[in-house]
């Protein structure tokens, strides 16, 4: 991991996350809280499950562990439309550190 590299993007590799993750799932029922799709497909399809933070924690930890600012989605609705919101807002958000 380079140097560059946001501390929070370390937080995703913790055993801390993988638990966090699982509790997400199961709450959401593993269906995609913007879609309706039931995620049951194994990384990289479609329709595999992503953790996503509905408000952009910006490397703030707190809200990063936020469970209530956490949603199941899949994969494909994450890689489309939440990335592209991601990126509208860039200008207004700055770097992540």
């Amino acid at each position: 991991m380079s140097s560059n590299t946001a501390p929070w993007r370390r937080w995703y590799k913790t055993a801390r996350w993988q638990q966090v993750r699982e509790r997400i799932l199961l709450r959401d029922m593993y269906t995609c809280r913007k879609t309706g799709v039931l995620l049951i497909g194994k990384h990289p399809a479609p329709n595999s499950p992503v953790i996503h933070h509905d408000n952009e924690h910006r490397g703030n930890e707190l809200l990063f562990w936020d469970e209530a600012n956490l949603v199941a989605v899949s994969k494909e609705w994450h890689d489309s439309d939440a990335q592209k919101a991601e990126q509208t807002t860039l200008q207004q958000r700055g770097i992540w550190h």
